[in-house]
């Protein structure tokens, strides 16, 4: 890394043209500024000026250091404006998901980039295991996850709950045996499905359910846009375990059968940060935005 004193000094020279004068102005002797001159021609490997008697031309090398120096400068300006002002209606506000969540959540932010132009919202759809890698990573500032992280990594917070369900074709015949039906209809795979069926299974009350291996259930389709998970099952195609909140948004309701077990099967969200992130001002609008969607 180059001495940065020694680019000050070189910086100065070529604005003012003239040793005696670039002394004078950093409170130097001449012999001080040739000397910090020649230590940073030595650590860059070539000449910067040539001089010529009294005076001195810059070399190609020499422009080249001296606009490199110039923008560590601005650089280094703009850092500083950064630290000294964090401001709350300007910046990026990043924030993973389930695409179930970000189907409900990514409409109700959008007011708050329509009303504030310099906030520029970034949702990203992700199961739950990336999501927490990605905010460990420094990928992304927060997450909404269906686990409680560990809390040696991350800092969380309880932001409400949502129902799962299970989604048959509407013709499905639920009086079959479950493992029968399962087998007939295939499961339309999906990022979260085997988490979703997993928590299903074991929180329905249903016996039969309880004792199925999800592994052993037989893939039909497979989908990672959410919006269109419940196509093929509108079909007649596939079955699947997804949140309430995405049955609601499906255009074709009516060709769905979603199944009510004996017991609701609910399943907690938590919004997640690194562990002692602190986040920027404009994540307090942000965030007011996601609780309220739960509250």
């Amino acid at each position: 890394m180059l001495n940065p004193v020694w680019l000050e000094t070189f910086i100065t020279l070529v604005d003012v043209g003239h040793f005696t004068q670039t002394a004078e102005k950093l409170y130097m002797t001449q012999p001080g500024v040739s000397q910090h001159i020649n230590k940073l021609e030595e650590a860059c490997g070539c000449k910067l000026i040539k001089r010529e008697k009294k005076s001195f031309s810059i070399t190609e090398q020499g422009r080249l250091v001296y606009n490199h120096a110039k923008a560590l400068i601005r650089n280094e300006k703009f850092l500083f404006e950064q630290l000294s002002f964090d401001d709350p209606l300007s910046g990026e506000c990043t924030l993973a998901c389930s695409g179930s969540v970000a189907l409900l959540l990514y409409p109700r932010l959008l007011p708050l980039q329509n009303q504030h132009p310099n906030i520029h919202i970034n949702i990203k759809a992700a199961p739950n295991h990336q999501i927490l890698a990605d905010i460990k990573n420094g990928h992304i500032d927060q997450g909404i996850v269906t686990n409680i992280p560990n809390e040696s990594f991350f800092d969380f917070e309880v932001l409400g709950k949502e129902e799962l369900c299970l989604i048959l074709p509407q013709k499905a015949n639920v009086n079959n045996s479950w493992e029968r039906l399962f087998s007939e209809l295939g499961l339309i795979n999906h990022p979260d499905a085997e988490h979703y069926l997993s928590l299903y299974f074991k929180q329905s009350l249903e016996q039969e359910l309880t004792q199925l291996d999800v592994s052993k259930i037989p893939v039909v389709g497979s989908i990672n846009q959410i919006s269109q998970i419940l196509e093929p099952i509108a079909q007649g195609i596939g079955f699947t375990v997804l949140p309430k909140s995405a049955v609601d948004s499906f255009y074709l309701p009516k060709r769905l059968k979603v199944f009510k077990p004996k017991q609701p099967v609910i399943e907690s969200l938590y919004l997640v940060c690194k562990k002692n992130r602190v986040l920027p001002a404009r994540y307090d609008t942000f965030n007011s935005i996601i609780r309220q969607t739960w509250a």
